[in-house]
């Protein structure tokens, strides 16, 4: 290259220097300004009125954000200094490591002096993060510093072998949630952890996850009592397995098979009858269409249990004769004779596909599917109770409504006395069948619900005495939040730690707001509640909020968990998906893991725990480490 030439080329990269100096200079004092005014309003908030670092690295943050930065951070990669992209933990060290390298290059008689741009930078807001996870969640698993939490079947209250290995594979924290079971579960599911944390040397830290107001559909009406007994049958009609179902005689005790297993079809008996069974005895009936059927005696499950089989499809009435035939017994007619048990029929099928309408209506009116006259034109549409009183005088004409977790999505089409009509505008192609006790989300509406429902108060009582952090389902604002804050004070439980759930389009937004307002007085963790943002949101924003949540807490140090649906196919079907592990290897990006519960739950830790290992070598966060390839 010619001389000139050469100086042109340096003078040209000596000037993008210093003009990436100026901007970068003008940006840091416009970051400081900013977030000094952002801090003032929660001043207050804060222990003597001093702010603490992830307080202020937070409003550094969305200082920093306010800024549409591309343009500037393409120049700055062109230079070698693409830093700012991985500021999250410490903003102003990253920014004044960046105008240190600059001032050297652009300034010979530029001296640092002792002070280290980056002293309190990268790695001390990684610590922050560490330190604040270890109080929250304990101590890391021994190869990740990411937790595993796992959410407690009911059977986890009696088995305690299951406790132990979910300690053993790598659960750090368990998560009871409030909305199922019962006290008396609740305290037996911890007896077995703490034995368990005993016996195994394990740390193990308690989530009660408290409901919140969870909206859902009411009850629907029952089907004629009738049980469809049904055999196994190969591709070519042939039998290759017998029905299976349990005769029990009355008892208040939990049965032996509820606790062990699935449960299958289960009817009562009379205790006369339940006395005379043995292992050669068959019970004969008419089924629902006068067809001769046979139940035969197979095993005896426990002292007050036979499973029984049936060779033949049939249609099993509730109190339908039956009639006893001991070993080698043909006659029927000079055989004893028993009543079946009652038992109720299966849910009215409400099946709705795009375009039809429902009716949603107060709780009190039992949901039922759409009545056509012969010609199939609608006489009534179908309709479902929701569990939120006087829901209709907060909806407006136009606004959204998802149902079971967004598997139906509808719009308010009418108001009137009777309810709220809804057009199905989103279904799967063969329709989504409506049933009981799911989920309903109103993203367009303000509910104006108080922040903890009764249930929720009462729930927190025990928590305060048994758990070791809290789950504060459905939080949107920071008024929320100390709400909660106050009651734990009542209780004199001001030291519980809080894990803030978003689940809400309005959670979201009030996000910075809730930290900043909490952070100066409370612990805190961030739940990322996947499954009710992707109804609120939508699944393509949730993609891109998922990341921003990540960052915000990241510069608050403020722990996350990241939840729903993580290996779902493995715990409960025991299949491995391969998108199912491209998310779970984005996950380990959080502090926390939360696995659902399933059959095949510690198939799923062991799968999380070795994606976990396997990409920290890789990645911390959005550091990329750069470990040396192996092919």
């Amino acid at each position: 290259m010619p001389k000139k030439m050469f100086a042109d080329s340096q003078d040209s990269y000596s000037d993008t220097l210093k003009q990436l100096l100026i901007e970068v200079s003008e940006l840091r004092d416009e970051i400081d300004t900013h977030s000094a005014d952002r801090l003032q309003k929660y001043k207050d908030n804060y222990r003597s009125g001093v702010f603490t670092r992830g307080a202020r690295n937070l409003a550094h943050y969305l200082a920093l954000r306010q800024f549409d930065l591309r343009h500037l951070q393409d120049r700055l990669a062109q230079v070698g200094l693409s830093s700012l992209g991985r500021s999250e933990a410490s903003v102003m060290s990253t920014l004044e490591a960046v105008l240190d390298l600059l001032k050297r290059a652009t300034d010979k008689a530029y001296h640092p002096g002792d002070q280290n741009p980056s002293e309190s930078g990268f790695n001390r807001g990684q610590q922050l993060l560490d330190q604040h996870s270890i109080e929250l969640f304990g101590p890391f698993h021994e190869n990740s510093k990411v937790h595993v939490m796992v959410t407690l079947a009911t059977d986890a209250a009696w088995n305690y072998e299951l406790i132990q290995a979910l300690l053993e594979k790598g659960m750090t924290c368990a998560r009871i949630n409030c909305a199922h079971d019962d006290a008396l579960i609740w305290r037996n599911m911890i007896k077995n952890i703490r034995r368990a944390e005993t016996e195994t040397g394990k740390i193990c830290r308690i989530l009660m996850d408290l409901a919140g107001h969870k909206i859902r559909t009411g009850a629907i009406a029952l089907g004629s009592p009738v049980h469809h007994i049904k055999v196994k049958k190969n591709v070519y009609g042939k039998t290759i397995a017998p029905a299976q179902l349990i005769l029990t005689a009355p008892t208040n005790k939990k049965s032996e098979s509820e606790q062990d297993a699935p449960p299958l079809f289960s009817v009562s008996i009379p205790k006369a009858l339940h006395k005379r069974l043995s292992l050669q005895s068959r019970l004969g009936f008419i089924d629902a269409r006068s067809k001769q059927r046979y139940l035969q005696v197979d095993q005896a499950l426990s002292a007050t249990e036979w499973l029984v089989t049936c060779n033949q499809n049939s249609y099993l009435m509730s109190e339908t004769e039956l009639t006893l035939l001991e070993q080698g017994q043909e006659d029927t007619e000079t055989a004893d004779k028993f009543t079946l048990g009652k038992f109720a029929g299966e849910p009215l099928e409400i099946r709705l596909f795009k375009n039809d309408v429902v009716l949603l209506t107060e709780n009190d009116v039992i949901g039922s599917p759409a009545e056509y006259d012969e010609s199939g034109a609608l006489l009534k549409p179908a309709q479902i109770g929701c569990t939120l009183s006087s829901f209709s005088k907060k909806l407006k004409c136009g606004q959204q409504v998802w149902i079971d977790d967004g598997k139906l999505g509808a719009v308010v089409e009418a108001i009137s006395d009777a309810g709220v009509l809804l057009r199905v505008t989103q279904t799967r192609s063969n329709g989504v069948r409506i049933q009981s006790d799911k989920g309903i989300n109103f993203p367009d509406t303000e509910l104006g619900l108080p922040p903890l429902s009764e249930k929720d108060l009462t729930d927190l009582d025990f928590a305060c005495t048994h758990a070791d952090l809290i789950g504060f389902s459905f939080i949107e604002t920071l008024a929320d939040m100390e709400y909660l804050i106050a009651e734990l004070a009542k209780r004199n439980a001001s030291e519980f730690p809080i894990i803030a759930k978003i689940e809400t389009n309005l959670a979201v937004k009030n996000l910075p707001d809730i930290i900043l307002g909490t952070i100066g007085r409370h612990s805190l963790g961030i739940m990322i509640a996947r499954g009710d943002l992707a109804v609120e949101l939508g699944s393509a924003r949730l993609a891109e909020i998922q990341e921003e949540l990540l960052w915000l807490c990241e510069a608050a140090h403020v722990p996350v968990i990241w939840a729903t649906q993580v290996l779902e196919s493995i715990a409960k079907k025991g299949v491995r998906s391969r998108p199912e592990f491209t998310d779970a290897a984005m996950a380990v990006r959080a502090e926390c893991v939360m696995l659902n519960k399933g059959p095949y739950i510690l198939d799923a830790i062991e799968a999380l725990v070795n994606v976990m290992v396997r990409m920290q070598e890789h990645q911390r966060k959005k550091f990329s480490r750069l470990r040396a390839l192996h092919w």
